[in-house]
């Protein structure tokens, strides 16, 4: 077993074990991928003040998100084909989550549904939406959350049209995958994963097959999937989803300030500050960059988060100081997931926990409750100060 210590090691381990069409649906942004790289890069722009002769015992990362205790200010976020990065991975997911005391979100484009994960997993989960033209789906997709007793829900707000990702294309990404020459001989190198797709019978997107007027097997669904996203959303319709759902909503998406006031005007709970990871509007900036005047904006109205670029406990520190009550990763726990599984994804938590533990120390600060702007050095031209 080698020695983890980062996240980059469980990416190492990660490319080395999982298709390549399914790392690149994972490391990958739209276009030129300038607002995905910039998304981790700029939080190396913020610098932490250091503190001494501190008294740092009885340290504490525990806080809240959304009235739900949680062991630090981090959630798993909502990763599609998160089971074709590891058999069953996002019900291993939601074990890893769950057992370490931090939310895990479900995507509506996973491949284990959400009955899978409720069945699988002894802690509740929150629920992501997309926002589809097809209410009766909707409605069903909000009703089977509830059943499933999911205690929060996310509407994503930024996918009306889905960002240009070249390697998707180039690569024939599906789920499950397409039998090429190029796939099947990329497949055969990795072995191990081959092996565990063989122990299951999730291969499909579970919430989507059976469930969706006319896709009852994969080879409806990609016609499906082709007309279902609603170009035409607006607020109003989102007030509708608000009425469809009556548990706690987060609204992840939000890149603008007059979008965090019109979030908070259709009765959210929460926001979470993020440009889809880099995959949607290419050129965006950085969600680390968008926060602090949305912060300035909303922060005493409404919860915020962030996602989108955090690959480090120094990264949830950082984001934790500009004013974030939440941190969510994606990236860096299908890391861990494609590496190791479950104990990938543990390992993961434990990294960012340990890095998130010390630096918050030697910031001279004891509970995270406690961070603020006081431990940070912000370059003048950081935020989004533009007109």
């Amino acid at each position: 077993m080698p020695v983890i210590t980062e996240i980059e090691d469980l990416k190492r381990i990660y490319r080395r074990r999982v298709p390549k069409m399914f790392y690149d649906y994972c490391e990958s942004g739209s276009w030129s991928e300038q607002t995905f790289r910039e998304n981790s890069s700029d939080f190396d722009k913020l610098y932490l003040r250091q503190r001494v002769a501190v008294d740092m015992a009885g340290r504490s990362t525990k806080t809240q998100m959304i009235g739900q205790d949680v062991s630090m200010p981090v959630a798993l976020a909502p990763v599609g084909l998160t089971g074709m990065q590891h058999y069953d991975g996002e019900i291993k997911a939601a074990r890893a989550a769950g057992d370490f005391g931090v939310p895990y979100c479900l995507s509506t484009m996973s491949i284990c549904s959400i009955e899978d994960v409720a069945e699988n997993s002894d802690k509740p989960f929150w629920m992501q939406v997309y926002t589809l033209k097809d209410d009766d789906f909707m409605q069903r997709l909000f009703d089977r959350a509830k059943d499933a007793k999911c205690s929060a829900a996310v509407i994503t707000v930024d996918l009306q049209l889905l960002g240009q990702r070249h390697k998707d294309l180039k690569n024939g990404l599906s789920a499950p995958p397409k039998l090429t020459p190029q796939s099947v001989a990329n497949m055969m190198t990795k072995v191990q994963w081959g092996l565990g797709m063989l122990q299951t019978k999730r291969r499909f997107f579970g919430n989507i097959v059976g469930h969706a007027q006319g896709v009852e097997d994969a080879s409806s669904l990609s016609s499906w999937t082709a007309e279902a996203f609603d170009q035409s959303l607006n607020w109003d319709r989102i007030r509708e989803f608000r009425k469809m759902w009556d548990g706690p909503l987060i609204i992840k998406g939000i890149m603008d300030p007059r979008d965090a006031l019109e979030a908070c005007n259709v009765g959210a709970d929460a926001i979470i500050v993020s440009n889809h990871g880099g995959r949607q509007l290419d050129g965006a900036l950085s969600s680390i960059r968008a926060l602090e005047r949305i912060m300035d904006t909303v922060g005493d109205k409404i919860e915020v988060h962030l996602d989108s670029g955090v690959r480090s406990g120094q990264d949830v520190l950082k984001a934790t100081a500009m004013g974030a009550k939440g941190v969510w990763i994606g990236r860096a726990y299908v890391y861990g997931l494609g590496a190791m599984g479950q104990e990938g994804v543990t390992k993961a938590l434990e990294v960012m926990h340990k890095e998130l533990d010390m630096s918050m120390a030697l910031t001279g600060h004891t509970d995270i409750k406690n961070v603020d702007r006081d431990i940070l050095m912000i370059p003048k031209d950081f935020s989004d100060n533009w007109k």
